[in-house]
């Protein structure tokens, strides 16, 4: 039995209108997708000049030293020159940058003037603190405004900022600290998760004890919670924004095209912490132009990137390439199905979302609870659907597709990584798509899929993927070890120069990449590969299971067996008759040897704040080993 009998079924095609294709800022791929290939240098000088710079670049590219490449070499620029500072200038000023919704009701938005001056003022609240250009400050707080004011003022004064995830222990708060040497942390009294409070105050009181580094705190209230200040190291938000030196005016600090702009910590780290650096000029050139052509960004769009702004897709997504742009983002600050599971589509209904990119996680959680409550919603105002995280099982992006989208939602899948900044397997609206693939590689990207050796895999042949050649938001290295950026990324195919992204793939006949999972997400059962996705694909595709999540469990006589954990759809009862009918289901969806050997039901899944279910986490306690470091678990 080989590899290709249990291939994704590549037959079945979605096709935009002629409506779609006209009118998207690519409609053409093919055409813009070559043009890149054949010059990259140019490509990218081009996109880069639809920016404002304080000095343009003197050079495009710099491979002296790879793979520690350079982009747009002796550019001065700030990201906030583009994301804010310019937008003062022209009619933006008085458009609405940011619409927020608590979980509680609370509402606020704030045109891109009224987000600049709060930016301005807590800039110079920084500074009033010592907060210099190259600094690094720490964020740790749920999805408010205040998340995106502090990210925004870090950067206007020359700050790095490391965001770190709300649900992070209060060691995995201490190790980031200390990896990242912050001097000055922000934060919230708490977050509102599913109603009830998550202690963010406290974890960082926890956190700063065993990493004594910090020497400020500001503390933004949200939920009101008493908490503990400490005497001459913590500030309430709000105070210190009404002194007298938080004036709207600021001076954005002049950055190098390379200065750092940003550390983020990949989730599921075991050991020391891996951040990922990331500069101004490159980063802010690829995020903005990804964003425009995948989502076709017009100015009377309302954008809902419904991630958390402490993730990459935020970061990049929420926060930078919408507003480099222009655009209107809505940000809600908790759970999709609270109070009802119908919150998602009440906030697409009242605001007009118009583009709405989330998870694979979510859209299957929310497809547990039927079609009864986004029906009951209008969702008209939906033009294109957008997915991230992993790859999205078909039968997830068909419910999204024809039941939130009405059928005449093109659905952007998107490939990328918090190390690589932005998209880079995606379609654009004007292509053909296949549910499960995430198409071909954005413009300017070269990927493919090969083996061990290097060479080219055959269609529908699995294999690892990777990225030939550089692009402008590529990381730049790991947060103070160059060596581990090196053998993490680049040993496997040094001679090639080539970035290992970490994920098994293949191509099908048409060039459509389909992305299996992480490496360690392929489990040999008797020698044959088969990768976790297509196996949990096939189990939510049955009637019964809303979501599911597969491991391999080490065996003596097969090398692993397939151990499942699925969520039953609501109303649905756990059965041995139930467990002989998935089997069964599982045998005809992908074939015998993926028959799981243990089916276990279960009410939730470990999983990260972005979304990610913890395979090791599962893989742990069905070995009934210890389960590791769980900071990142969502709840």
């Amino acid at each position: 039995m080989s590899d290709k009998e249990f291939q994704t079924n590549t037959s079945e095609w979605f096709y935009p209108t002629e409506d779609i294709i006209k009118n998207a800022h690519i409609p053409d791929y093919d055409t813009v997708y070559q043009q890149a290939i054949d010059d990259p240098i140019g490509f990218w000088g081009e996109q880069a000049e639809s920016l404002e710079w304080y000095q343009k670049w003197d050079q495009v590219l710099d491979d002296s030293n790879a793979p520690f490449y350079k982009w747009f070499i002796g550019g001065k620029t700030n990201i906030v020159l583009n994301a804010l500072d310019r937008h003062q200038k022209t009619w933006r000023r008085n458009k609405i940058a940011i619409i927020w919704e608590g979980e509680d009701g609370e509402k606020r938005s704030f045109s891109y003037w009224r987000l600049n001056q709060e930016v301005c003022k807590f800039a110079n609240v920084l500074r009033s603190m010592g907060v210099r250009k190259g600094d690094t400050v720490t964020i740790y707080m749920g999805r408010t405004p205040e998340i995106v004011i502090a990210m925004l003022a870090c950067a206007k004064v020359g700050a790095i900022h490391s965001v770190i995830y709300g649900g992070f222990s209060e060691q995995a708060i201490a190790d980031r600290i200390e990896d990242a040497k912050s001097r000055v942390l922000i934060t919230s009294d708490g977050a509102w998760l599913r109603g009830q409070i998550v202690p963010l105050k406290n974890n960082v009181d926890q956190a700063i004890d065993r990493s004594p580094i910090v020497e400020h705190v500001i503390v933004v209230k949200r939920t009101g919670q008493d908490v503990t200040m400490v005497q001459g190291r913590d500030y309430w938000y709000h105070d210190l924004m009404a002194l007298p030196i938080a004036s709207t005016r600021c001076e954005t600090e002049v950055m190098d095209a390379e200065d750092p702009l940003f550390i983020l910590y990949t989730s599921g780290t075991t050991g020391k912490p891996k951040g990922i650096l990331h500069t101004h000029g490159g980063y802010q050139v690829y995020t903005s132009t990804t964003l425009n052509w995948v989502f076709d960004i017009k100015d009377d769009d309302r954008w809902w990137c419904a991630a958390d702004p402490g993730w990459i897709t935020g970061h990049s997504y929420i926060v930078y390439a919408p507003l480099i742009l222009g655009a209107t983002s809505i940000i809600y600050e908790g759970a999709p199905t609270y109070p009802y599971p119908d919150r998602w589509w009440r906030i697409v209904e009242d605001y007009g979302v118009t583009i709405l990119y989330t998870a694979p996680t979510a859209i299957r959680g929310l497809m547990r609870f039927g079609d009864a409550w986004p029906n009951r919603r209008d969702l008209s105002s939906l033009r294109l659907l957008g997915s991230v995280g992993e790859p999205i099982n078909p039968e997830a992006w068909k419910w999204f597709y024809n039941v939130i989208g009405k059928g005449r939602c093109p659905i952007m899948d998107t490939w990328w990584q918090t190390e690589t900044g932005g998209f880079m397997i995606t379609p654009v609206p004007s292509v053909g798509l296949k549910p499960g693939s995430a198409t071909r590689p954005f413009p300017g990207i070269v990927v493919d899929v090969v083996d061990e050796d290097g060479n080219t895999c055959a269609p529908n042949e699995d294999g690892k993927l990777v990225i030939k050649t550089p692009w402008p938001s590529m990381l730049r290295t790991v947060w103070g070890d160059d060596q581990r950026y090196l053998n993490q990324y680049w040993a496997a195919y040094k001679d090639k120069g080539w970035y290992l992204a970490g994920d098994s793939a293949r191509k099908d006949d048409d060039g459509y990449i389909w992305v299996i999972g992480r490496i360690d997400d392929v489990i040999k059962v008797s020698g044959y590969r088969l990768g976790t996705a297509e196996i949990e694909s096939g189990l939510v595709s049955h009637h019964a299971v809303a979501e599911a999540a597969v491991i391999g469990v080490p065996d003596e006589v097969k090398g692993n067996i397939i151990y499942a954990y699925c969520i039953l759809v609501a109303g649905q009862t756990g059965s041995d008759d139930l467990v002989k009918a998935l089997r069964e289901h599982i045998r005809h969806e992908v074939g015998p040897i993926a028959m799981p050997s243990k089916i276990e039901f279960v009410d939730k899944l470990p999983k990260t704040r972005s979304g990610k279910i913890m395979r090791r986490v599962l893989k742990a306690r069905a070995m009934g080993l210890p389960e590791g470091d769980l900071s990142t678990l969502e709840d």
